[in-house]
């Protein structure tokens, strides 16, 4: 089966936390391949922008994935409106850094809320109507954190663990269904929230080499790949697993690290 440019076209897909980042990079992706989107995040700004870009394609959406009520009531209106969903992609995450020692209950709480409950909300409630029409695409961005230890990414890596065996749960409950759910597990990866792990006085050049060249006190391996993702390569990754040329690979976890953890 060979990829074509527009290999999705008539098909609707849902972006969570698409406003920047990766989720950014998915939307534009998706609609480079022929999908009509609803882009959504908690900030309207970046989902706006994506829209005024893209409006025979693009719908943004504020939602907040941490409420059931509000996940459940955009994918009914979304459904209602604009068709039914063949594609859902759960990007919405957030990253508190700390020490185990150190790590208070709100932020333990708050990464959990995001990164797991999250994912679950919307990954049920897409399910719920996939299931009955038999078709249907659920793809979770994780984290290469969550199948290795990270020093003060407890939290994170725990909570992105936790997402990635319920999308392989959810997706062998539903395979007989026709509905895969897959996972992308990306390594260092150039958005926000990697610079929001560096040392503000050093360049950006000599951050990111840092993350390449790996840092033996922290236990981490380096890229040996020499480079640190582009959002796009993680979009690729999602994009190639929503298609049919993945048409047979489900319960999967597709690390796009460049090799970092060594598939540990």
């Amino acid at each position: 089966m060979s990829a074509t440019g527009l290999e999705l076209t008539g098909r609707l897909a849902l972006v969570t936390g698409a406003g920047r980042g990766i989720g950014e990079a998915v939307v534009r992706a998706l609609v480079a391949s022929g999908a009509r989107v609803v882009a959504t995040d908690l900030t309207p700004e970046g989902v706006d922008k994506l829209a005024q870009e893209h409006p025979e394609h693009l719908t943004a959406r504020r939602l907040d994935v941490t409420d059931t009520a509000a996940v459940d009531a955009l994918i009914a209106g979304t459904e209602d409106s604009l068709g039914p969903l063949d594609i859902v992609v759960n990007v919405a995450g957030i990253l508190r850094s700390s020490a185990v020692t150190d790590l208070t209950d709100g932020d333990w709480a708050a990464t959990f809320a995001v990164n797991t409950h999250g994912v679950f909300h919307v990954s049920r409630a897409a399910a719920r109507r996939m299931a009955v029409r038999g078709s249907g695409n659920i793809v979770t961005v994780a984290s290469n954190a969550a199948g290795i230890p990270r020093a003060g990414m407890s939290a994170y890596a725990a909570s992105k663990a936790a997402a990635v065996m319920f999308t392989k749960c959810l997706g062998l409950e539903v395979a007989a269904r026709g509905v895969r759910c897959n996972t992308v597990s990306p390594g260092s990866t150039l958005t926000d929230m990697q610079r929001a792990l560096w040392n503000a006085a050093e360049s950006e050049t000599a951050a990111a080499q840092r993350v390449i060249t790996g840092d033996l006190a922290t236990h981490r391996t380096g890229i040996p790949l020499g480079r640190i993702a582009d959002p796009a390569d993680i979009a690729d990754a999602v994009v190639f697993l929503v298609s049919d040329r993945a048409r047979h690979i489900t319960m999967h976890d597709l690390y796009v690290d460049g090799g970092a953890t060594l598939r540990a």
